[in-house]
């Protein structure tokens, strides 16, 4: 197993994902090899300072980044040194089993349709979140940023898309799918969510259980919650902000410690060839570690096959 990392993507790079790196090591097994895309420059002092042998990673020299307010087509196909467009050349040609990133996400985005492409029958692909559960373990959003505009078909494969990572990466029996609306009632909501629920409501692909509210968002009564991209962005970064003021007002507490992006590492894009892994753009090391191990669970879990098996039913 190769898992590659993007050692210059990130608020705090190379720092922090070379730490984040260093801080996985341990957890991987001896077939299991980190692959770093980045400068290599600047990457071999700080394995350096930490007393790190160069000879626990591969390398792949870049000379070029892809910053994070730059358009993200232009980028990727503009630098092609890059560590993001390499990184895909890597990932399409099967040198390395995945790749993650704490970069620009609109490139890993346009990086992962250009390279590896969608999986035949998705219509789009999807960003899942986790999101804290009041009495414990969490749920999965999505979509949270990949398509603020969406169709109905496209948020019942959504569904599809979220039930097969709940099942198959935390283990979830027979996941609840829920749609995000602002009603339970069948018929409430937009346009979208009015022609969306009868699609899910007579889909045997997934178990759905109907509409859910925004107060249902950290209760036991979806395991996956379905919104469009613009939806679900607002709803992260409002749930992000809990575990921020909580901090700020000195309150401790273990639910919203739980909202610390860093217990998860990174949002997977569903629907693509290839396990792919964004992370916060302020990823710290703990974060970058996380993100490192979600990367290797989604390897593990075959979970690209699975997509692909029922896309092909």
């Amino acid at each position: 197993m190769k898992i590659g990392l993007d050692i210059m993507g990130g608020d705090y790079a190379p720092k922090a994902t070379v730490l984040g790196a260093i801080a996985a090591l341990k957890a991987l097994t001896a077939n299991q090899k980190l692959v770093l895309f980045g400068d290599k420059d600047q990457i071999l002092p700080l394995l350096s300072e930490q007393g790190i042998s160069p000879d626990c990673f591969e390398y792949v020299h870049t000379t070029e980044e892809i910053g994070m307010g730059e358009h993200a087509t232009k980028a990727v196909f503009q630098k092609p040194n890059s560590s993001i467009s390499l990184g895909f050349k890597y990932l399409k040609e099967g040198k390395i089993d995945s790749f993650a990133s704490a970069g620009n996400t609109g490139a890993m985005l346009v990086g992962a349709m250009f390279s590896v492409k969608t999986i035949p029958g998705v219509i789009r692909p999807a960003i899942a979140t986790n999101v804290p559960k009041l009495k414990s373990g969490f749920g999965i959003m999505l979509d949270v940023g990949a398509n603020a505009d969406c169709k109905p078909d496209v948020l019942l494969q959504f569904g599809v898309l979220g039930s097969l990572y709940a099942e198959h990466i935390y283990k979830m029996t027979n996941p609840k799918v829920g749609l995000m609306n602002l009603g339970e009632e069948e018929e409430k909501g937009n346009m979208l969510t009015q022609a969306t629920f009868p699609l899910m409501k007579d889909t045997n692909l997934f178990n759905f259980i109907g509409n859910i509210e925004g107060r249902d968002l950290f209760n036991d009564k979806a395991d996956v919650i379905v919104c469009d991209g613009f939806t679900g962005n607002v709803t992260l970064k409002l749930a992000e902000t809990f575990y921020i003021l909580t901090l700020k007002k000195g309150f401790k507490d273990e639910f919203f410690d739980r909202f610390n992006y860093e217990q998860y590492g990174g949002s997977p894009i569903l629907g693509v060839n290839a396990p792919v892994i964004i992370g916060h753009g302020i990823s710290s090391p703990e974060a970058i570690k996380n993100m490192i191990l979600l990367s290797q669970t989604v390897i593990e879990a075959n979970l690209i096959d699975k997509i692909r098996e029922a896309f092909n039913k």
